[in-house]
């Protein structure tokens, strides 16, 4: 799993740049790439599947927002975060 830091610096506009949409998405992506992986493993881990659930739909908002404001930036993302197809 990749730190804040890293994830900011490959991400965001510059090393304070934790607010971006871009820099949100990452976050969220890393987080639930982890959290998918635990619950492989415990399968009824009930709790952090519910969390899981609120973290995909909020990352699909940002995602939606993304799209509206800036498409080539939504593109490149998803080929850079390797998420949808």
């Amino acid at each position: 799993m990749r730190s804040k830091a890293e994830l900011v610096k490959l991400f965001g506009k510059n090393e304070q740049d934790t607010g971006s949409t871009e820099v949100q998405i990452a976050l969220l992506t890393e987080t639930i790439n982890h959290l998918t992986q635990h619950l492989r493993i415990h399968k009824k881990d009930f709790h952090s599947r519910l969390g899981l659930l609120k973290m995909v739909g909020q990352r699909k908002r940002l995602l939606n927002y993304l799209t509206k404001k800036d498409l080539d930036g939504y593109r490149a993302l998803i080929v850079k975060l390797g998420i949808r197809k």
